[in-house]
């Protein structure tokens, strides 16, 4: 790093550190339950985990960005995490008004709710988290 480059800001001081630890034992929960579901299962419930490892993937991504800092960072972990939301959303709605098409739940079903409503509520407090992060780093 040369001295006209800026360290990145931090995105995980304090309380961000929290949201890195939750990320991180998602990224482990999802990933390794889609791999065992894909290696062994598959056709059983192929829509359900890819979509099991699609959310590991984006887990993993936002954890990479909150860990990396800076802005460019923080910016691809609110698109990633809005991404994440709407993908709870819309796979919880769907998983509750057409439930035949989920033979076995993903880790976005009902809400998240076999994962406590972790995967809800995390991308609201992780938004909520970069939007201060963008405040602090404005002062």
């Amino acid at each position: 790093m040369t001295a006209l480059e800026e360290k990145p800001a931090r995105l995980i001081s304090g309380p961000g550190m929290l949201l890195v630890w939750f990320y991180g034992v998602m990224v482990v929960g999802a990933v390794s339950r889609s791999v065992y579901q894909i290696a062994t299962e598959f056709d059983r419930a192929p829509l359900a985990y890819a979509l099991s490892a699609l959310a590991g993937v984006v887990y993993g991504f936002i954890t990479y960005t909150l860990v990396r800092g800076g802005e460019k960072a923080r910016r691809a972990a609110v698109v990633c995490c809005a991404a994440e939301l709407a993908g709870v959303l819309i796979v919880g709605t769907w998983t509750l008004v057409e439930p035949s098409a989920f033979p076995d739940a993903t880790v976005w079903s009902d809400y998240g709710m076999g994962y406590v409503f972790i995967p809800v509520l995390l991308p609201l407090t992780a938004l909520y988290w970069l939007r201060a992060a963008k405040r602090r780093q404005a002062a």
